[in-house]
């Protein structure tokens, strides 16, 4: 069985009547709810919800009923968890940003090949002081709207929470302890007691280590992957949104949100929760 997910301010099962399906059930009021319906036409019937909804900002997905609320999530860090590509501020820091930040748009967008572009946007900063990185996490690093709500109610509920991110070990760990998530993974940056050197430690974190991070995780928990949920933005988290049971594009580049099982380009990260069928009365923050 699958239910059509709907997300939005002012979100109403009326606008789905011609659907012709069951009755909906709310969780939250004029924000978000659930359509049951069966299997056979539900690819069809999410098509058409969408045609109905042109023009609305509302998140319209399919979700399956089975594990639908999850044991273990797996989330990327910059512009999923947190409201800025760290590498691109720390660029901003050295004059840098906007050679550096077109290629950081080239790799989420899964044009160039994410290792060798972060080796090329680490190289530059070669010379940074240390102190830039606690400037960058002091004055532009926050939390995305809904992370702690997103943690707190998971945790509540038996989830285990990684934060397995491209991005580097000294945001990862400030960002896991602020959102409140289990555990960390993260690039190391190289330096030299004063300024970075340009190198970033190997083996580098990315697309396929998102991934073992995933089977990882649900191993360590004795659960199918099936009970997991990933989310993040760009291509280098594809490998482990497509693997995960419930694998979620926020806010994702065109080929992300594309691949995606589910999709959520007008929410906060509140509605991973509502994805997984949490009404606003078992919430949490």
């Amino acid at each position: 069985m699958f239910v059509l997910n709907v997300i939005g301010k002012g979100a109403s099962p009326a606008l789905f009547q011609p659907l012709g399906l069951k009755a909906a059930a709310i969780l939250s009021p004029d924000l978000a709810f659930d359509l049951p319906l069966a299997g056979d036409n539900a690819p069809a019937t999410l098509a058409a919800a969408r045609t109905l909804a042109e023009g609305l900002k509302l998140d319209i997905n399919l979700v399956a009923t089975n594990h639908r609320r999850k044991k273990l999530l797996v989330a990327d860090m910059d512009s999923t968890i947190i409201n800025v590509e760290c590498l691109d501020e720390l660029a901003d820091m050295a004059g840098l940003k906007p050679k550096i930040a077109a290629i950081t748009e080239r790799a989420m967008r899964g044009e160039i090949e994410f290792e060798a572009a972060l080796r090329e946007r680490v190289g530059l900063l070669r010379g940074l002081p240390l102190s830039a990185l606690e400037k960058t996490y002091a004055e532009r690093v926050r939390l995305n709207p809904g992370a702690k709500s997103l943690l707190a109610t998971m945790r509540a509920h038996g989830a285990h929470t990684m934060l397995v991110s491209g991005g580097f070990g000294y945001f990862t760990r400030r960002v896991a302890e602020a959102a409140g998530f289990h555990v960390e993974r993260g690039n190391t940056l190289l330096d030299d007691g004063k300024a970075l050197t340009g190198e970033v430690a190997t083996p580098i974190l990315g697309r396929e280590a998102k991934l073992k991070a995933l089977e990882e995780g649900a191993a360590h928990l004795g659960i199918d992957v099936a009970q997991s949920l990933a989310v993040g933005d760009g291509a280098n988290d594809l490998a482990m949104i497509q693997r995960a049971g419930l694998g979620v594009a926020y806010h994702a580049k065109p080929v992300v949100a594309a691949a995606a099982g589910a999709a959520i380009a007008h929410n906060d990260l509140t509605a991973l929760l509502y994805l997984q069928g949490y009404t606003d009365s078992e919430i949490s923050g």
